[in-house]
């Protein structure tokens, strides 16, 4: 996880001046339908968010049990490359027959994914279970946000996009907690097997509630705010998922660690990549046209500047103050209070806020947490300085976010909600990736023997950079004139 004009509820049948016309998409639930859906929705959230805090913190159990520190990496890498195919999968799926077979079969595969973890006797299947619960969630993210698009309608969505939001809240609290007492007095194996009933609560929500939603109608071609993602031929897409994955693979593989293969890797996992994003991003993506492309970008530079920094904040805290881990940890947590908060204030402004405005002050506020924590990685500035510029980064994460996921589904065709949310996530998975890994090449590298302390000044100095580059970009996604 637009100009004034743009951001006004348009009225059936009218579009804004110079974009193509688009049928809007009617709410296919009222009252206690959509009610359902959001408590289903909220409940599976809940349950994603709930694992992927939880993994983080009892893989190094995990990896001891089974054998496997070796193959610690991949546990996470399998899962982030697999995700990237079922949001490719879904975004096709959801355009062609609607969102609610994505949604439910990812759901489903998830809860396969978590079977196989609980129940892996080597670490080769562990990862095997995380490969298949990141194609699940990749077919689960991408198919919730055209289920958000067909239910409910655009002065509906900002609120919607807040209150998902908020659901992470909570296990960002309590989820690593959880987890620990859980794999130390239980058995870590119930870390995924506890999560089976959430999953199978949001398939009984999810059924009845979503029961009759099909396709949307076809739009016509090229959409608001400019080409969408659908405007690939669906041939193209397949291979262009599987080469996107190994190139975001082999980059990852070649910043884990330095060595003579690492450069010769990565430069093949960007020979990779860019033909790939190419093809499953809107036209115009990577020379930012105005409109829809420019959003899509928008939520890679926002992701890789943030997780960027915030992969690097503990280290920061613990090497450099020699904070404990847990009081290492309170900024991220704060962090996600401020998201939610930042996602309550935009979902409570008016239908017409010209929402390209509240993108810019997402990245502003992002650019100056980020720049603050440079001042962190100095010994004589104290740490908690870092937990007040997380909770300001998380009220940027949470106001930008949830309104590049408004403007994505407001400038989509109805037919092309379902390529442009994958292609969305998609930005979302490279950003983030391509960012943590350089800052790991360069914590690798020690940047000319600059101390832990030096190097994270240059990784904070570069994630701000680029989410400056986000402030710069943010009036671009409005819809051409």
């Amino acid at each position: 996880m637009a100009s004034d004009t743009t951001h006004q509820t348009v009225p059936h049948g009218a579009a804004p001046a110079g974009a193509a016309t688009v049928p809007p998409a009617t709410p296919a639930r009222a009252g206690g339908g959509r009610r359902a859906t959001l408590v289903g929705l909220l409940t599976v959230v809940t349950a994603v968010a709930f694992e992927a805090l939880a993994v983080a913190t009892v893989m190094p159990v995990v990896a001891r049990a089974l054998g496997g520190l070796s193959a610690y990496g991949w546990a996470f890498t399998g899962f982030l490359i697999t995700s990237i195919v079922g949001m490719v999968v879904a975004g096709q799926w959801s355009d062609r027959v609607g969102p609610v077979p994505a949604f439910l079969t990812g759901l489903g595969i998830f809860g396969v994914g978590l079977l196989v973890a609980g129940s892996a006797g080597s670490m080769s299947v562990f990862v095997l279970g995380r490969a298949v619960q990141g194609f699940g969630a990749g077919e689960n993210i991408v198919a919730l946000y055209v289920v958000i698009a067909r239910v409910f309608d655009d002065a509906a969505r900002p609120k919607v996009f807040s209150v998902i939001s908020a659901a992470w809240v909570l296990p960002s609290i309590v989820g690593p907690a959880v987890a620990g007492a859980v794999a130390e007095h239980v058995g870590w194996r119930w870390v995924f097997f506890g999560l089976l009933p959430f999953v199978a609560a949001g398939l009984l929500l999810l059924v009845p509630a979503l029961r009759g939603l099909g396709p949307a109608e076809p739009a016509a071609a090229g959409g608001a705010g400019g080409a969408g993602a659908g405007g690939t031929a669906v041939a193209a897409r397949w291979p262009a998922a599987v080469r996107l994955a190994t190139g975001v693979a082999l980059l990852q593989a070649a910043g884990q660690r330095l060595a003579v293969w690492s450069v010769p890797l990565a430069l093949v996992g960007l020979a990779l990549l860019v033909p790939a994003l190419r093809r499953l991003l809107p036209a115009g993506s990577l020379r930012l046209a105005a409109g829809l492309p420019t959003v899509v970008v928008a939520r890679g530079l926002l992701a890789g500047a943030f997780f960027g920094a915030e992969a690097f904040v503990p280290l920061d805290l613990q090497t450099v103050h020699h904070m404990a881990p847990g009081a290492a940890g309170i900024p991220l947590t704060l962090g996600a209070i401020g998201w939610s908060v930042g996602s309550w204030y935009q979902g409570r402004l008016p239908a017409d806020a010209p929402r390209h405005r509240l993108v810019r002050q997402g990245f502003v506020l992002v650019t100056v947490a980020v720049a603050g924590l440079v001042a962190v990685t100095y010994p004589a500035v104290s740490g908690w300085v870092a937990v007040a510029c997380w909770m300001v980064g998380g009220a940027g994460m949470g106001i930008a976010m949830a309104t590049v996921g408004v403007l994505l589904l407001q400038l989509s065709p109805p037919a092309e909600q379902g390529v442009n949310s994958a292609a969305l996530q998609i930005s979302d998975a490279v950003g983030s990736t391509l960012c943590i890994g350089l800052g790991g090449v360069l914590l690798a590298a020690g940047v000319s023997g600059l101390g832990t302390g030096g190097v994270l000044r240059v990784v904070f100095l570069l994630m701000a950079a680029v989410a400056a580059v986000g402030w710069a970009v943010a009036g671009r996604t409005r819809a051409p004139a």
